[in-house]
């Protein structure tokens, strides 16, 4: 009976130790994690400054997509006026109107485009024309999130 009962709890205890899902827990701006975070969400390490990002990648988990090379950057952007036709993104990305491309990586379209500058960060968004969101086949209502070149 001893054996048994010693066989029975073994086994509800492996039974227990499930692999969880990784989850990144939330942080705030300065890279610290948020309180009231439970016990069981693990935590991504975050490199210093002065040192390259290593970050260990799990069979299961689908890595960053990567900024195209060339690129002047990726952004965010929202539909821009709609009243101003053409094929342009007004972006923090560049500092003198120019001649670029847009790429949308959820499509695998690119359209060229008239870059304008606008102020803010280069992390800032961008607008995007109504007809370059069309030829991108980006959703009008969404944030899409698209590489730009330069020419």
């Amino acid at each position: 009976m001893g054996l048994r009962v010693l066989i029975v709890a073994s086994g509800l205890t492996l039974a227990g130790c499930g692999v969880l899902p990784e989850r990144e827990a939330p942080v705030d701006a300065e890279g610290e994690v948020r309180a009231g975070v439970t016990p069981n969400v693990l935590v991504r390490p975050q490199a210093r400054p002065d040192q390259e990002a290593v970050a260990p990648q799990t069979a299961d988990a689908a890595p960053e997509p990567e900024v195209s090379v060339g690129t002047l950057g990726r952004t965010v952007a929202s539909l821009g006026d709609a009243s101003q036709s053409g094929l342009w993104l007004k972006t923090p990305l560049v500092q003198q109107e120019r001649t670029g491309r847009v790429f949308y990586p959820e499509t695998g379209k690119s359209v060229a485009v008239t870059l304008i500058p606008i102020e803010g960060p280069v992390t800032a968004g961008s607008r995007l024309s109504l007809q370059a969101m069309q030829e991108l086949g980006a959703p009008l209502t969404a944030l899409p999130t698209v590489d730009v070149f330069g020419a």
